[in-house]
């Protein structure tokens, strides 16, 4: 797990309370956790099904935006807390310290050589909704702002803040402080043009 400050520094840190052990035929599975499984896409799901059909079931305003408002509540409090954890061995959280700076904090499951604790299915099912629902709320965004529906507006830019929020959160824990995507990038790059450039006299020598 990565520990990364305001500063950009890294540094080791604690991870899990306990680590989460599965036995060797729960590992084969291809969803060992269908209840995490299903509320990671329950709440968000819910939330912009309401949005879309709430003016035809709801005639109050005000019973639409609390549904919404509380539906991507649960699922914010179950994305960063519970489902990021089962799903991909990944957490995050922002604290400040008493000096009042803001750290951000990551965790991921330890794995031993050659052993998987995640499934294929789960982190698809995971990165699919963690990326797609927040696009939707932008497109609400942008479709409220343009047609002036002023009192919608809250609402939508709560979507796009929570969700948001978990996305931000969970890329930077995925890929690390942005000095470690940097220089992954600069590997690459430096990998690429060293291969092209052994291709190009391999070509003219024969």
């Amino acid at each position: 797990m990565l520990r990364q400050d305001s500063n950009d520094e890294t540094e080791d840190v604690s991870l899990f309370d306990a680590d989460e052990e599965t036995s060797r035929g729960s590992r084969r599975k291809k969803i060992r956790h269908p209840i995490a499984s299903f509320f990671h896409l329950f709440f968000r799901v819910s939330a912009i099904i309401v949005y879309l059909l709430c003016e035809l079931v709801f005639k109050s305003f005000i019973a639409c935006m609390v549904t919404i408002i509380l539906l991507l509540s649960c699922d914010f409090w179950a994305v960063k807390n519970i489902t990021g954890r089962l799903l991909v061995g990944l957490r995050w959280w922002n604290q400040v310290d008493d000096d009042g700076k803001s750290h951000w904090v990551y965790e991921s499951r330890k794995t031993g050589p050659g052993k998987k604790t995640t499934s294929e299915a789960e982190s698809r099912i995971f990165w699919l909704g963690l990326i797609s629902c927040p696009i939707v709320w932008v497109v609400f965004a942008f479709s409220a702002l343009f047609s002036f529906n002023v009192k919608w507006l809250a609402v939508v830019i709560m979507g796009v803040t929570l969700q948001g929020a978990n996305l931000y959160g969970y890329i930077k824990c995925k890929v690390g402080s942005r000095k470690n995507l940097t220089s992954i990038a600069s590997s690459y790059l430096g990998s690429h043009l060293l291969k092209q450039t052994f291709s190009r006299e391999a070509q003219a020598e024969s």
